[in-house]
Formats: C-alpha cells, sequence, structure tokens
C-alpha cells in the first residue's frame, strides 16, 4: 500500500478532513457526549470539551504518520463536524484497512455515514491501494451492519465473545470488501 495520510475527500454533502483543536467544543456537543452514540463504542462519553480536545490533541499529533487515517465528517450545511470516521486497524501483508466510525444521533438514519463510508472506502481502494476493507459491528447495532452492506461490504460471519464495547463483552459482526469486488 501507498500510505497518504488524512486527505481532504469531499462528497455532495460532505467534507472529510483532519481534525483540529478548535473542533472540540463540536465533538462533545455532537457526538461524544451522548450515551445513545457511544453505547456500543470502545471509548466511554467525554464530561466535558476537554476530554474531546484530549483526544483531538492525541489524533491531530498522529496525522504526522502517512499511515494514520482519522476524518472528522463535517457537514457541509452546518460547516462543523457531526462525527468522525477512521482506520482503526491496518495488515501491511494483507494490505488491509479496517474501518471505525460513528456520527452524532441527530443525523441517523439520513445516509450521511453512508456517504461518508464510501468516500474513505473509493479513496483507500483507488488511492492507498488497499486490497480488503473490513469493518464490524455488535449484532445489538444493526443499523452499522446496514451501512456497510449499503457500501458493498458482504457479511462474512459472526464471532462469537470476539470484542468489546460499552456493553461488555459482545459478539462481532464482520463485514468486508475487496477491491475485485468493485
Amino acid at each position: 500500500m501507498k500510505h497518504l495520510g488524512t486527505q481532504t475527500l469531499e462528497t455532495s454533502r460532505l467534507i472529510l478532513r483532519k481534525f483540529t483543536l478548535d473542533d472540540a467544543p463540536a465533538m462533545h456537543a455532537n457526538w461524544a457526549s451522548d450515551p445513545e452514540v457511544t453505547k456500543f463504542l470502545t471509548w466511554p462519553v467525554h464530561p466535558n470539551a476537554d476530554v474531546s480536545r484530549m483526544v483531538l490533541e492525541s489524533w491531530v499529533k498522529a496525522y504526522d504518520d502517512p499511515k494514520d487515517y482519522q476524518w472528522a465528517i463535517e457537514l457541509k450545511e452546518i460547516g462543523q463536524p457531526i462525527g468522525s470516521i477512521g482506520v482503526v486497524g491496518q495488515n501491511e501483508q494483507t494490505e488491509m484497512l479496517h474501518i471505525g466510525y460513528c456520527i452524532g444521533q441527530s443525523w441517523w438514519h439520513k445516509g450521511i455515514m453512508t456517504e461518508a463510508l464510501q468516500a474513505v472506502m473509493n479513496f483507500l481502494f483507488d488511492e492507498v491501494g488497499a486490497n480488503r476493507l473490513e469493518s464490524r459491528h455488535d449484532p445489538r447495532n444493526p443499523h452499522s451492519g446496514a451501512v456497510m452492506k449499503k457500501c458493498g461490504m458482504k457479511y462474512e460471519g459472526t464471532m462469537r465473545s470476539a470484542d468489546w464495547n460499552n456493553q461488555g463483552l459482545c459478539d462481532a459482526c464482520c463485514y468486508a470488501i475487496l477491491k475485485s469486488d468493485r
């Protein structure tokens, strides 16, 4: 793979871009403080914008690494981030990148995450040269799997008690798409 780091991507409704420290208040208000958003994630709600800022400090520093991919999902009509999407795991030998994402509850069921995931997938296949993109979700969060399906990922199975999130030990429904599947 030819790692390029987080590059700005644009869709009809979204700008996918690097986070800045100035995004901390929007991150906190729009998704990181909502227990419904973090319910099936591995990190707890942020009690205040200072915690969001600390997270963003580490993400901003990581942008120096060309293998780092962490996008703010900015909705053009409001000009602020409403969620995040990024590569949360990699395997160079198999040219695999694992994608994770979350979005504020106010923007659920509007096709926004599908639009963001598709843009990221196109970039990772076409520019970075990934062979396999994968993701997974807790079976109690089927809407996340629906996003994966809409983007052409295929269900590969459920690994029992193979993951952990804020609900505790959980199964993991696994999805993937190969470059040759497109």
